[in-house]
C-alpha cells in the first residue's frame, strides 16, 4: 500500500484553527498501520465529545464549535483516513465502507472513550453510527446532523447529483464543494483551509471515490452490515437527538427514519438549524454547539 502524508506545512497559519494535532496509528482488514489525526481539546477528565466530519471536509469543519465546547468537556475531532492530518493511501481499492469502520473503531478502543456525545455530520454519520452499533455501550447521547444510515434503498435526487460530479470531474476542488454545500459563502482563506490536505490530486483519491461507497442500491456493500446496525439502533434507548438543517437538498427528509426508528429519539425535543446548508457547522456554529452543551446538560435544546 502507498501511503501519502500531506505536509505539516500545508496546515500552517489556517484561519481560527489553533489546534495541535495528535496522532494515533490504526489499522483495519489486516493492513498496514496507518496515521490518524485528531483535535484533543478541553479536559481529559471530562466525558468526551466526539465530533465527526463528511466528505470532502475535515476537522477545520468544527473550528468555530470546539472552543464553545472545550472549556466544559474534552472535544476530539477526528479526520478519517484520507482526509485532513491523517494519511492518505493513493490506491482506490485501499478503501472501503467498512475499513472506514475499522478505522474508527480501532482509534475509539485505543483511545477508551466511554460516555461519549456524539456530533455527526454527512459520512461523519454513516461511520459514526455505526460506532454507535458496535460499541452502545461507550456512548451516552447521540445528535445526528444532516446523515443517514442507508440499506440499499435509493436515494434523494440531491445526492445523485452530487455523486454524478464528484466522479465526473478531472480535477476534484475540495473547498469550492464545501463552498457550495454551506448557506453561506466562505472566504477564499477558508476554501484554501478545505483545500490544504490535498497538496494534487494523488492525494484526494478517498476524497474522490467516497460518494460511490454510499450504499443507496440493494447491490452495494455494505447494506447487510448497516441494516444490522439498524438493529441496534432500534434498541438504542439513550438520548437521540436529530439536528437538520432547513437547507440540504441531499439528505432531507433523513430526520423522519431515526425519530420513528430509533427509542432514545421518542419525546426529544428534535430542532430544524434554520438557514443551514449541508455543511451546517458553517453556517450555524455557535446555535449547533449551544445546542450540544444544552443537551449533555438536561435541558431542551
Amino acid at each position: 500500500m502507498a501511503v501519502l502524508r500531506t505536509p505539516d506545512e500545508r496546515f500552517q497559519d489556517l484561519p481560527d484553527f489553533p489546534f495541535a494535532p495528535h496522532y494515533v496509528d490504526v489499522t483495519a482488514s489486516g493492513g498496514p498501520p496507518l496515521r490518524m489525526a485528531y483535535v484533543d481539546e478541553g479536559p481529559r477528565e471530562a466525558s468526551p465529545v466526539l465530533l465527526m466530519h463528511g466528505e470532502p471536509s475535515w476537522s477545520y469543519l468544527y473550528r468555530h464549535i470546539i472552543p464553545r465546547l472545550s472549556g466544559q468537556h474534552r472535544v476530539l475531532a477526528p479526520d478519517l483516513i484520507g482526509f485532513g492530518r491523517s494519511d492518505k493511501p493513493t490506491e482506490k481499492e485501499d478503501y472501503s465502507y467498512e475499513k472506514h469502520v475499522a478505522w474508527m473503531s480501532d482509534w475509539l478502543v485505543k483511545l477508551d472513550l466511554k460516555d461519549i456525545t456524539l456530533f455527526c455530520q454527512d459520512w461523519g454519520g454513516l461511520i459514526g453510527l455505526r460506532l454507535v452499533a458496535a460499541f452502545p455501550e461507550r456512548f451516552a447521547r447521540v445528535v445526528v446532523a444532516n446523515t443517514g444510515l442507508p440499506t440499499g434503498a435509493g436515494m434523494t435526487e440531491g445526492f445523485q447529483q452530487w455523486l454524478q460530479v464528484s466522479q465526473a470531474m478531472p480535477v476534484f476542488p475540495a473547498g469550492a464543494f464545501v463552498n457550495m454545500g454551506s448557506g453561506r459563502t466562505l472566504s477564499e482563506a477558508e476554501i484554501a483551509a478545505y483545500d490544504a490536505p490535498y497538496p494534487d490530486e494523488s492525494y484526494k483519491t478517498c476524497a474522490r471515490i467516497f460518494p460511490t461507497f454510499v450504499p443507496v442500491t440493494p447491490e452495494h456493500p455494505s447494506v447487510e452490515e448497516n441494516k444490522a446496525a439498524w438493529a441496534v439502533l432500534e434498541a438504542f434507548d439513550k438520548p437521540f437527538l436529530t439536528a437538520f438543517s432547513d437547507g440540504d437538498p441531499v439528505t432531507r427528509g433523513g430526520e423522519r427514519a431515526f425519530q420513528e426508528r430509533v427509542p432514545g429519539a421518542k419525546g426529544q425535543p428534535h430542532v430544524t438549524i434554520e438557514g443551514g446548508g449541508h455543511f451546517l457547522q458553517e453556517d450555524k456554529p455557535e446555535e449547533i454547539a449551544d445546542l450540544i452543551n444544552r443537551f449533555i446538560g438536561g435541558g431542551k435544546p
